[in-house]
């Protein structure tokens, strides 16, 4: 592609710091040098400038930065002006370049001329927005990693080998009066079923790094009193959910955002989940709370299941009971909570279902605090 406009913005956050940082983009790049810096830069060394704008009056004094084309992050020339941060500074600075020809990018645009000229594909241009956007440092290397083209490189891969089989079986199918050896092998099965385990691993990974960028979704659910609440305090690490003994007192969902092992989460506390008989008929609010506390479930990425380890109910008796849908087995974590009172060591736990799956538990003390870096861990 070949920009016939020059676009320009400020590319630090706004507000006061020491640098803001004026980035224009287009054929007039080497324009807006001339009339606000003075002077071209040598290519990619860093050059004192004093900033003026179109009457000639001072702006500022700092340094000037040019990257022709090709070699730049859009492909194009390039220019950055480094000024005092400050939101005047930054202002007078961009209204200098935007008299000297350039124009006001819209938001995105240099990331997405950096597309179009084929310095950036999608997956990497995404991921400049995941990096800026990233809560973790786990969220930033994941971010940066699919930069560098890691991400783009096994999909690409995918791409060559697949179209390498589909070659060919067209050809055996062409020529069928030809004895194609790997036909009659079954290697196109076998490989079909290698690039099968691929796919599965890149979508995998794709959906890490979705969780990473984005943060995971964690429903705390349960029988009521069971200690949701209090485990919610204790993983934001203050009060977010009111706690009481009285059953039924967390009717809405509570949301808050948490960092758990260097990522980020949503972490939702629902309402407590039982059976409703006509005694408590008039308990519609209550109701409520239990279908949105399914729902949630239901769309979480990790389902927090919170048992009364001082109850003898099974864990999982009222997902065998058909009360309400099991979410996926793979999703579930199962907490015995109250071990303080029942006597339950600490720490990491597994339980057999009916249909032979194992699902991960940790016996923890919401009161205590025993067992919850391991919850974490899990």
């Amino acid at each position: 592609m070949s920009a016939t406009d020059t676009i320009a913005a400020i590319a630090t956050p706004p507000g006061r710091g020491g640098v803001c940082v004026i980035r224009v983009s287009g054929p007039g790049a080497v324009a807006v040098a001339q009339a606000v810096a003075g002077r071209v830069p040598k290519p990619r060394y860093a050059t004192f400038a004093r900033f003026r704008d179109g009457a000639g009056n001072l702006l500022d004094e700092g340094i000037a930065l040019y990257f022709p084309a090709p070699r730049s992050f859009t492909g194009e020339d390039v220019l950055e002006l480094h000024g005092h941060g400050g939101v005047v500074v930054s202002d007078m600075l961009l209204q200098a370049a935007l008299q000297a020809g350039a124009r006001m990018a819209r938001p995105g645009e240099f990331s997405e001329r950096a597309y179009l000229n084929d310095k950036l594909d999608l997956a990497q241009a995404e991921a400049v927005a995941d990096l800026i956007e990233a809560g973790s440092a786990q969220a930033a290397r994941a971010a940066v990693r699919t930069l560098e083209g890691e991400f783009s490189k096994r999909v690409n891969q995918l791409q060559e080998q697949l179209t390498a089989l589909r070659v060919y079986v067209e050809s055996a199918m062409d020529f069928a009066d030809e004895e194609i050896e790997f036909l009659q092998s079954g290697e196109v099965a076998q490989r079909l079923q290698q690039l099968d385990e691929t796919l599965g691993q890149i979508t995998t990974a794709a959906t890490r790094g979705r969780a990473l960028g984005e943060g995971a979704s964690v429903v705390i659910a349960g029988r009521p009193n069971a200690g949701k609440s209090s485990l919610m305090n204790v993983l934001c690490g203050r009060d977010a959910a009111i706690v009481s003994a009285t059953p039924g007192t967390t009717r809405d969902i509570v949301h808050e955002r948490i960092v758990v092992e260097g990522a980020p989460i949503h972490i939702q506390d629902t309402a407590g989940i039982r059976a409703l008989d006509e005694a408590h008929a008039d308990r519609r609010i209550e109701a409520e709370g239990m279908r949105r506390a399914r729902a949630s479930m239901q769309n979480a990425d990790i389902t927090l299941w919170v048992c009364d380890d001082t109850e003898a109910l099974e864990p999982l008796e009222p997902f065998e009971a058909g009360e309400y849908q099991t979410p996926q087995t793979a999703n579930l974590i199962v907490a015995f909570n109250k071990i303080d009172l029942s006597g339950r060591p600490p720490g990491r736990h597994t339980i057999k279902t009916p249909q032979g799956e194992t699902i991960p538990a940790v016996a923890i003390s919401a009161a205590t605090g025993a067992g919850i870096d391991a919850l974490r861990a899990e």
